[in-house]
């Protein structure tokens, strides 16, 4: 099973931090580095420097690494509209060698929208389906020909469709617990489908669902990653898991339960449930970036037997 490393810096992070972690992430041979897309903390955190732009942070992530997969997980269609946001991260590609992924969805935290003065419309679910046709049109037409589209949400008459990204197409993430809109949606364009934060057996339903939703359209559901995402919460004995857990604020039978928590054989075991369900790669949501001797940890002694 693939792992990356998935962090949240609206809680409180500056660029500099992200780098330490993201350089870790690499050293310790961990598949990736992904972060949230928000402008707003949540929560009693004080969220200080303040929030960063997802696109500009992996944009120098992009020239300070070298192997480890970049991306978002995930851009709100809210943030951007799609002709710059394909742009942007056609760049970002290009500037990294190659090695981006853009997660898509339709957000959902209001507050950040109205503290930054960004529309949050009711039609969020429309604008990503179009959002999707619109960047894969874009990175999909071939140069010296233009690209146009005409939808409900979004029109482009003779787009040049450029840049291109490095990647013949960037990979999509698309995830949630939808029963039929985001099956359809991953199916038809995504690359990794991720099951948030959900349980082994409700993985295993999403799963199930959004395979069947290969087929009906004729896709292999063996082309399409299925992931999943999990707070993370490791140490080698209750005390160190206690001190984890406290740090992020949370208690340790809840991280049991609802997360990636316990000892390192704990954990394998838990991972070892999801593969059996299915899951081929994890993002391990890590919300204490200063603490990396926790990374060292699973690289030693998760990451080899996973």
């Amino acid at each position: 099973m693939e792992l990356r490393i998935f962090t949240e810096p609206q809680q409180g992070a500056s660029y500099q931090d992200e780098l330490t972690v993201a350089k870790a992430a690499e050293r310790l041979g961990f598949d990736g580095y992904f972060r949230s897309d928000h402008y707003l903390k949540m929560g009693s955190v004080d969220g200080l420097p303040g929030p960063s732009d997802a696109w500009i942070t992996l944009a120098g992530l992009a020239r300070e690494t070298g192997r480890i997969r970049l991306g978002t997980l995930v851009s709100p269609v809210t943030f951007r509209l799609p002709g710059p946001l394909a742009i942007s991260v056609a760049q970002v590609d290009a500037m990294s060698g190659g090695r981006v992924e853009l997660g898509l969805g339709a957000g959902w935290f209001a507050d950040e929208h109205a503290a930054y003065g960004i529309p949050f419309p009711d039609n969020k679910h429309a604008l990503l389906e179009e959002q999707l046709a619109i960047v894969t049109g874009l990175w999909g037409t071939p140069v010296g020909e233009t690209f146009s589209f005409t939808g409900k949400q979004y029109r482009l008459a003779d787009s040049p469709a450029l840049p291109k990204p490095a990647q013949p197409q960037v990979p999509l993430i698309v995830g949630g617990g939808g029963p039929k809109r985001t099956p359809r949606l991953a199916a038809q364009y995504a690359a990794d489908f991720n099951s948030g934060f959900s349980g082994v057996d409700e993985t295993r339903g999403r799963f199930a669902t959004v395979d069947e939703a290969c087929r009906k359209i004729d896709r292999d559901p063996k082309t399409l990653t299925h992931s999943i995402a999990q707070v993370l919460c490791v140490g080698r004995d209750e005390a160190e898991i206690a001190r984890r857990a406290a740090a992020i604020g949370r208690e340790v039978d809840e991280l049991r339960t609802n997360g990636l928590a316990g000892t390192p054989d704990e954990v394998v075991r838990k991972l070892e449930r999801f593969a059996e369900a299915g899951t081929e790669r994890a993002y391990l949501q890590v919300l204490d970036l200063a603490d990396l001797e926790h990374l060292e940890l699973v690289a030693a002694e998760v990451l080899p037997r996973v």
